[in-house]
C-alpha cells in the first residue's frame, strides 16, 4: 500500500492506493492554514483505521516536494522520512513538484484537444507571487527542476502567458483574484473552475504508482525540498 502526502500548500490531502491492485483505497483533502503539523499524523491514523489497515502495510510513500510554503514542504518531507525509517521495510519512496500534481488531471484531456493547448500549471507563493510551471499533453511524470519553475506577481505572471498565443493555454491550479483579472483579456487562456483545479492526493499516488512502475524511484536519504526562494 502506497502512502501520499502533499502539504506543500494550505490545502492538506493525503492518499492510500493499493498499489497490487491500481485502486484509490481513501482519500483526505482540507484546508489546513497553518494547522500541517498538528493535523497530519492523526489524519494518517484515521485514514488507516477507515481501511483497516496498520502502518507495517504501507511499502511505499509518495510527497510534493516543492515549490510551496517553506513550512509547508518541510513538514511533508520530514514526515515521509519519519514514517519510512519507522517502518519495519525500507519503502520505496517518489517525491514529485507540487506542479507536476498540480498539472496531472489535465494532461490526457488537452492531448483530445485540436488544437493541443500548453497547461500552465500555477500555485500563489504568498505576497502577490505565483510560481507557475509548463507541461506538454500526456507528459504526467515531468519533474521541472528549479530553472523550469517561475515567479512572479499577477502582472508578470500574464505577461508571461500573453507572450505566445499562437496556442491556447489551460491555465490550472491556484488563481487568485488579482491573477483572474490580469489575464482576463487573454482569449487564449483557459481557465478551468476552482475546484476542478483543486490539487488533490489522489493525484500524487496515481502519479507515484506509474513513476514505480517506470522504475523512478527515489530514497529518503536524497529527498530534499525544491525551494525557488530564499526562506
Amino acid at each position: 500500500m502506497l502512502l501520499a502526502l502533499d502539504t506543500a500548500t494550505t490545502t492538506a490531502s493525503l492518499a492510500l492506493y493499493d498499489l497490487a491492485a491500481d485502486h484509490l483505497l481513501l482519500e483526505m483533502t482540507w484546508d489546513a492554514r497553518r494547522r500541517q503539523t498538528q493535523d497530519l499524523l492523526p489524519t494518517v491514523q484515521q485514514a488507516l483505521a477507515l481501511v483497516e489497515a496498520t502502518p507495517q502495510a504501507i511499502t511505499a510513500l509518495a510527497v510534493t516536494t516543492g515549490p510551496g510554503s517553506f513550512t509547508g514542504v518541510r513538514i511533508g518531507i520530514s514526515t515521509v522520512k519519519g514514517i519510512g525509517l519507522g517502518l519495519p521495510a525500507p519503502p520505496a519512496v517518489v517525491g514529485l513538484p507540487t506542479l507536476t500534481v498540480t498539472a496531472a488531471p489535465w494532461l490526457d484531456a488537452v492531448a483530445a484537444v485540436q488544437p493541443s493547448p500548453r497547461v500552465c500549471a500555477c500555485i500563489q507563493a504568498g505576497r502577490g507571487r505565483y510560481n507557475w510551471a509548463w507541461f506538454a499533453a500526456g507528459d504526467r511524470l515531468a519533474r521541472p527542476a528549479a530553472g523550469g519553475h517561475h515567479v512572479g506577481i499577477a502582472t508578470a505572471f500574464a505577461a508571461a502567458l500573453a507572450e505566445d498565443d499562437t496556442q491556447p493555454i489551460w491555465l490550472v491550479g491556484e488563481c487568485g483574484a488579482d491573477l483572474d483579472a490580469a489575464t482576463a483579456a487573454l482569449p487564449h487562456v483557459f481557465r478551468p473552475d476552482a475546484v476542478s483545479t483543486l490539487r488533490r492526493a489522489s493525484q500524487l499516488a496515481r502519479l507515484a504508482a506509474l513513476a514505480l512502475a517506470a522504475g523512478q524511484v527515489d530514497s529518503l536519504t536524497a529527498l530534499q525540498p525544491l525551494y525557488l526562494q530564499n526562506p
